[in-house]
């Protein structure tokens, strides 16, 4: 929790005491259902948390933006970006029914207001949204076919609407089909813990 606050100096107390809460809400769920692994829940704050609210270097809503997480899995990165931005609405989708359950739970238990999870296959989402966020769910071009639908052609940001996703490794082959226009950060710029080495911020304008 250091580490957030350490990069997130402004927290209101309402949004501290929220992501204080994850811990204990994912070490129980994560005995009963395996949304992270388990070697790993320990480092909840900064391999999850921390950077899921990487994507806010790149994207500062407005109120009302409309977010679709798009298979979040447990709830990463739609339900710390949640807290971060209250003001804007949130659609996290899994095609895993059991994480989706945990979604609803955690959100529940702090109390956000602003997110909405379903049990669905991306291909079947119809809504329309400002932004697509994901993390490392599948190759970009493959995500871009799936959601392009999904963009909403109404620009009410500073940015204009489109895919922001969090990637590791080397992704100059999925990238290559966009590079005229997409734009990739070093996450390592920001956060000096050295499992960010080699993780990458996208953001492609659609």
């Amino acid at each position: 929790m250091n580490e957030l606050l350490r990069y997130f100096p402004d927290l209101t107390d309402e949004q501290t005491a929220r992501f204080e809460a994850l811990q204990a809400l994912y070490t129980d769920w994560n005995q009963k259902i395996n949304v992270i692994s388990r070697k790993d829940i320990g480092n909840l704050y900064t391999h999850h948390v921390l950077h899921s609210l990487a994507i806010s270097r790149a994207l500062h809503p407005v109120e009302g933006t409309r977010i679709l997480d798009f298979g979040t899995g447990g709830g990463f990165p739609g339900i710390p970006l949640a807290i971060l931005w209250p003001d804007c609405q949130f659609h996290l989708i899994d095609g895993t029914g059991k994480k989706i359950h945990v979604v609803e739970e955690v959100a529940r238990a702090i109390g956000l207001k602003n997110v909405r999870a379903t049990h669905i296959r991306g291909e079947e989402e119809k809504g329309q949204y400002d932004f697509v966020v994901s993390r490392a769910v599948m190759p970009l071009p493959d995500l871009v076919r799936i959601v392009r639908k999904n963009i909403s052609r109404s620009q009410r940001n500073a940015i204009a609407n489109g895919v922001l996703c969090l990637k590791g490794g080397d992704v100059s082959a999925e990238t290559a089909p966009f590079k005229r226009y997409i734009e990739i950060s070093e996450l390592s710029d920001w956060i000096t813990d050295e499992w960010f080495q080699g993780k990458h911020l996208i953001y492609l304008p659609l």
